[in-house]
């Protein structure tokens, strides 16, 4: 658990560095790096969904994992949340669950994420989690700098679902075969590429709701063996 409790610490050490910019920085230039930043996270997602070649897996991941997720509605559950958390800490604060929602996806959604979190378990290597938790902490300055407070609570998340799938590693490990790590961190990737879309567009895709296709690939190992 070193390692997402060390990426939870620059979460919320960035966040703060961020917020005490806020005020100080023309909605102007927040405004265009925030679309800088979009850019740069869809640079990110594409590269990670182009590491796997196993397409028709990542379709259909794609495809059964965003039905599941909107029957489920995981996307009004994160609204609810961050709205529930600015009631209780951020009165005053507008935007606090955009901020809350768009950062929690953006951390937990990536490969890093779910590989860093299994060597972590597997291995006690922490690596990984170190340097997402050095990223992590660059884009808590840039996003709570623009979205404010909510930024800093999405390290909640991260602990609950990185801390998980650490504990859940040595259960999992015998599934885990390079191809099935390969086809969750492309359909990560392509989550990610979304989440640059959504900080471009006014129109929001529900990223929430499609982050049960990165299991996708999993289950379908599960079942065929």
């Amino acid at each position: 658990m070193l390692g997402t409790i060390v990426n939870c610490l620059t979460i919320i050490a960035g966040s703060l560095v961020g917020m005490g910019f806020k005020n100080g920085i023309p909605e102007r230039y927040n405004q265009t790096v925030m679309q800088a930043i979009g850019l740069s996270v869809i640079l990110i997602g594409m590269k990670s969904a182009l590491g796997c070649d196993d397409l028709l897996i990542i379709i259909i991941s794609l495809a059964l994992g965003s039905l599941v997720g909107e029957w489920v509605g995981i996307e009004n559950y994160l609204d609810r949340l961050g709205n529930w958390l600015e009631t209780r800490f951020s009165k005053k604060a507008s935007g606090f669950s955009a901020g809350f929602v768009t950062a929690s996806l953006m951390y937990c959604v990536g490969s890093m994420a779910i590989v860093g979190s299994l060597e972590s378990g597997l291995t006690g290597n922490h690596d990984t989690l170190f340097a997402k938790a050095t990223l992590d902490g660059i884009v808590g300055i840039i996003l709570s700098s623009s979205l404010g407070i909510g930024v800093l609570f999405a390290a909640v998340p991260v602990l609950l679902y990185q801390g998980s799938i650490t504990l859940m590693a040595g259960l999992l490990k015998p599934f885990l075969i390079p191809a099935v790590v390969s086809q969750m961190s492309g359909t990560g990737g392509l989550l990610i590429v979304a989440l640059g879309l959504n900080m471009l567009r006014e129109k929001k895709l529900k990223v929430g709701n499609m982050l049960p296709a990165i299991f996708i690939p999993l289950i379908y190992f599960l079942i065929r063996h």
